[in-house]
């Protein structure tokens, strides 16, 4: 379907727009999706290399982005680990490194996917998964405004949405969404993280169906997914209320929207001229989909497999008039929302303007019923109706927007390598200032918010070219720091991320650090493995499984010493960190374990398993450097034939171990006595 003939020939155009009434039924929620096709093009863009790209920054950079020894950045800023699976963490505006924060990807680092207590983290309906691609992140809100409790992500390949408490830096939840593929959409929040709302990048037949279809008949049996996840205020909590059956058509990106318009979403799409007919559906489908969660109090994860969320199909909202579509501009990539939640910026990734649809325009439309016929059974809003004006001839490419809580705009543009600087209102361009290259997200702290800070956007780039040594044939992934505090954008800085940078959200620091957790208060491990100091350490024979329960603090393990391992064991290191002192984590790893070390934090507990192959000795160590002592906080496991009748022994700065309980003591839970003299 297409727009009247004049918005075709100048647009080539396809549009979609929705809006409905949420699930629980108190409130409204509106979603409009802008969105656009156009025809192959005989030509490509290629970007280049800006003039005097090499003196672009001014003498006083240095000075502007230096933290000294001792001091704090100013702001966090988290930045998505696109085809890594993990979230990066950088200070600004310094660009230092601070942390990678393990989410849909194993992480050997850390242990994360590879520990008892985090391994069902990473579970969904297909089985283990451990990788994903995570492409966008969201900072909670309250009021419009960041709040600093939680920063969620999306998984773009295994559709899922996480959520990471950054009093701990963890990733404490998981769901994943049934019904949906290629979660691109995603995770974006109402402004006082109601919901985290996710689009399905993909149209696919719902799950329910029969899946085995033509390909060709996408028209006919593809069909789009809009998940909506409440968040419990008090702690997070995730759940999926529900879901919207949609038109089949790709959904791009997505963001809510603010003060007058919170009760709308608004969604950009393409594609939409492969849409059809949809089939019937009920209210309440069978579906199987993974809910994971981390507990703080025992530090491990559980899965659930769930099999039921509500389904409402869109064209049943007709009748209430709750859904709508709107006309885009040329393959729309960006949806961003201003402060004021009245400017609307649809960024056509082909077009030659910059539209930007005004929500008191949208709402006179509805009630005038200013439509363009209908797509799928759904209104189309007439563009000029809609419109509040196009910035013209801004770059080629335009993708992101950000918003400088000035009045202004900044949009990235990947073709022309650039980002621009535009006022609102007037939609005029007060400045512009080269990339290096191919800039695809930028960032504004709060810049998707009702309260942006102001003060610097960062550019994430897709390709660096000379801007590093070189490594190999792909470079490093690159971000750029803009001062934008003067009339005129100032670059001050070029640092390297983990790839691949998408989306991206940065936050004054004191926002967070002043709820940082510097360990797990020894009393509250609640974990069902947890060894309650040194004298409690022991070994447990279960049939063919060992468990040794084990203590760690500077600068030994106890035990550390072992026999009466045998070959055909499962042997459970579970550790415990004595430590009560912050940045005092201990690391264990067992020669030839097919799995990665354990990473324990002060008053953590964690499970290494291991499967020995091999009759012989076998050290264990500390992989932290934690003290002086270090290279001394080590031991060893023997390991028997099976059938042995080596008796299980245990013991702490021993040579062998002496006198220690006989596997059936052990079986009984008696203590340990074995020497435990320290180290």
């Amino acid at each position: 379907m297409c727009l009247t003939s004049a918005y075709a020939e100048m647009y080539s155009q396809e549009y979609s727009s929705l809006k409905f009434q949420i699930y629980n039924m108190r409130k409204i929620i509106n979603i409009a999706i802008l969105a656009a096709i156009v025809a192959t093009m005989p030509f490509m863009f290629q970007s280049c290399k800006p003039k005097n790209a090499g003196s672009a920054v001014s003498a006083d950079a240095a000075g502007k982005v230096y933290v000294a020894p001792g001091k704090y950045d100013e702001f966090y800023n988290f930045v998505s680990g696109g085809f890594s699976g993990q979230m990066s963490v950088y200070g600004l505006p310094s660009g230092r490194l601070l942390k990678v924060v393990p989410i849909f990807s194993v992480d050997p680092e850390k242990g994360w996917g590879y520990s008892e207590e985090t391994k069902p983290m990473l579970e969904t309906s297909h089985g283990f998964i451990p990788w994903d691609d995570q492409h966008h992140l969201d900072l909670s809100q309250t009021n419009g405004e960041v709040d600093g409790r939680w920063i969620f992500a999306n998984a773009n390949n295994t559709p899922r949405v996480a959520r990471v408490d950054l009093k701990t830096f963890k990733t404490v939840e998981i769901i994943e969404l049934p019904n949906s593929a290629g979660n691109h959409s995603s995770p974006f929040i109402t402004e006082n993280t109601e919901y985290v709302v996710a689009g399905t990048r993909f149209s696919v037949p719902a799950d329910e169906q029969n899946g085995d279809v033509p390909i060709s008949s996408y028209k006919e049996n593809f069909q789009g997914s809009l998940s909506f996840i409440s968040v419990n205020k008090d702690n997070g909590a995730m759940d999926l209320a529900f879901q919207l059956r949609a038109p089949g058509v790709n959904y791009d990106l997505s963001h809510s929207g603010k003060g007058k318009s919170h009760d709308w979403f608004f969604f950009t799409c393409y594609n939409s001229e492969q849409a059809n007919t949809l089939l019937e559906i009920n209210a309440s489908q069978k579906d199987k989909y993974v809910h994971n969660v981390y507990d703080d109090g025992t530090h491990s994860a559980t899965s659930e497999m769930k099999n039921e969320v509500t389904v409402l199909d869109i064209r049943e909202l007709k009748d209430a008039g709750l859904a709508y579509f709107m006309p885009c501009p040329k393959s729309p990539h960006g949806c961003d929302v201003d402060p004021s939640g009245e400017y609307i910026v649809g960024s056509g990734k082909l077009a030659t303007v910059i539209p930007v649809f005004s929500f008191d325009k949208m709402i006179k439309a509805i009630n005038d019923k200013a439509y363009d016929g209908e797509f799928d059974g759904v209104p189309v809003l007439k563009y000029d109706a809609v419109l509040h004006g196009e910035v013209q001839k801004p770059g080629l490419g335009p993708l992101h927007t950000e918003f400088d809580g000035q009045g202004r705009a900044i949009t990235s543009f990947f073709v022309s390598s650039e980002l621009v600087r535009w006022n609102l209102k007037d939609l005029s361009i007060v400045d512009r200032v080269p990339t290096y290259y191919s800039v695809g997200h930028l960032c504004i702290p709060g810049g998707d918010t009702k309260k942006p800070y102001g003060k610097y956007v960062i550019a994430y780039n897709k390709i660096t070219k000379d801007r590093y040594l070189p490594t190999r044939p792909e470079l490093t992934q690159s971000a750029q720091l803009y001062d934008i505090t003067g009339d005129k954008m100032q670059l001050l800085l070029d640092f390297p991320t983990i790839g691949e940078p998408h989306y991206a959200q940065a936050c004054p620091a004191e926002l967070i650090s002043k709820n940082s957790k510097k360990m797990y208060p020894i009393g509250e491990n609640k974990n069902p493995y947890y060894t309650a100091g040194e004298p409690a350490a022991k070994v447990v024979r279960q049939g063919n499984k060992v468990h040794v329960y084990m203590t760690a603090i500077r600068s030994h393990f106890a035990p550390d010493n072992i026999e009466g391992v045998k070959i055909g064991d499962e042997v459970y290191f579970h550790v415990t960190n004595l430590e009560q002192d912050w940045d005092v984590p201990h690391g264990f790893a067992v020669k030839g374990a097919k799995t990665a070390e354990l990473l324990v934090m002060p008053g953590e507990t964690s499970t290494l398993k291991w499967v020995p192959e091999r009759v012989g000795i076998v050290p264990i160590y500390c992989t932290d450097f934690c003290s002086a002592l270090h290279q001394e906080m080590q031991g060893y496991v023997r390991v028997s034939p099976a059938g042995s009748n080596v008796p299980l022994k245990w013991g702490v700065g021993a040579s062998a171990p002496a006198g220690s309980p006989t596997g059936t003591a052990a079986d009984s839970g008696a203590a340990p006595k074995a020497d435990t003299t320290k180290k």
